[in-house]
């Protein structure tokens, strides 16, 4: 029995304690059955041999993830992914305080691997690849009563309207949440509209600071927001209407993905990486808005396994 933890979900510390010790009964039984199985001379079945692949991914690629990458990698491979999406700098924490297992980490930023690599930072990975990006933008409810005046006005001048509620993620857990600050603060010189950041974000009380990007996007989706800041596939993968920003201001998601030295599972998550950066994953990426880009690997390359550096020697 697994249990796929999604995020914002989290069971009771006695539930938790009961999956534990069921998903743990359950595995014994597997062993004992795979054992019993080689000692008379038999296969062991497919299922049984499948491998769980745990995955912590930015959150913004909730729906990649849980509905293209995953179940397509599980039909290809016979393993099962297991996924749990949060902000990137939050779950690089938890892999820091040893408070979540990885087998496979995917970032919406380089800098979130960076804190992780080095000496100084446990060495907790030795290297990641950069492999596809997505620009940040404004998406916003079009059934918001402020949805006609993003036709008629500056972005900027309708996120100051009274009782307008903007979602953001948290800049201490999310990159996202970093770079809608330092847009905004980009946008007060672009525009020449001193002190915009902290009209809009510092003055408005009714505003939304949701941690979780997948609850930011269902409190729009509900019309609980008029309006937030996504990444362009988040808000196409949706289907909400989004205002592209000027290339000046705006900054971008760029995802890596990496294997954390303490993967509990090295095989299947190298399968999963190769999977991924593969024709079939990179097609269900661009699929789901992704923009593509030149796989490019940070750190100690001769750590990357095998399977996953000839995907990127070939796609050079």
């Amino acid at each position: 029995m697994l249990f796929r933890h999604r995020l914002g979900q989290s069971l009771p510390a006695d539930g938790r304690e009961a999956a534990v010790g069921t998903e743990a009964r359950w595995s014994a039984g597997v062993l004992a059955l795979a054992v019993g199985l080689s000692a008379a001379g038999l296969s062991t079945p497919a299922a049984l041999a499948a491998g769980r692949v745990d995955v912590l991914y930015a959150g913004s690629l909730v729906n990649q993830m849980e509905h293209g990458v995953g179940p397509a990698f599980d039909r290809a491979t016979g393993d099962e992914f297991q996924g749990y999406a949060g902000g990137s700098v939050g779950l690089a924490n938890q892999i820091k305080g040893k408070l979540r297992q990885s087998d496979v980490f995917i970032s919406a930023s380089p800098k979130v691997n960076d804190s992780l690599m080095g000496a100084a930072n446990g060495d907790r990975i030795s290297w990641y690849i950069t492999f596809a990006q997505s620009p940040l933008v404004i998406g916003y409810n079009a059934s918001s009563k402020f949805a006609g005046e993003f036709k008629t006005k500056p972005w900027y001048q309708v996120l100051q309207e009274p009782g307008i509620r903007i979602g953001r993620t948290n800049p201490q857990f999310d990159p996202k949440g970093a770079l809608t600050l330092a847009l905004l603060k980009g946008a007060e010189t672009f525009y020449n509209s001193h002190g915009l950041l902290e009209k809009i974000i510092g003055v408005n009380g009714a505003q939304v600071l949701p941690v979780a990007e997948d609850l930011e996007l269902s409190l729009l989706q509900s019309g609980k927001l008029d309006v937030g800041f996504f990444y362009w596939t988040e808000t196409e993968d949706a289907k909400i209407p989004a205002l592209s920003l000027p290339p000046a201001i705006t900054s971008q998601a760029i995802y890596t993905v990496t294997i954390p030295q303490s993967a509990t599972n090295p095989e299947g998550a190298a399968e999963f990486v190769a999977f991924l950066l593969g024709g079939d994953g990179r097609s269900l990426l661009k699929e789901h808005g992704l923009t593509l880009q030149e796989m490019h690997i940070a750190g100690d390359a001769s750590a990357v396994p095998q399977n996953i550096k000839a995907i990127i020697d070939k796609a050079k």
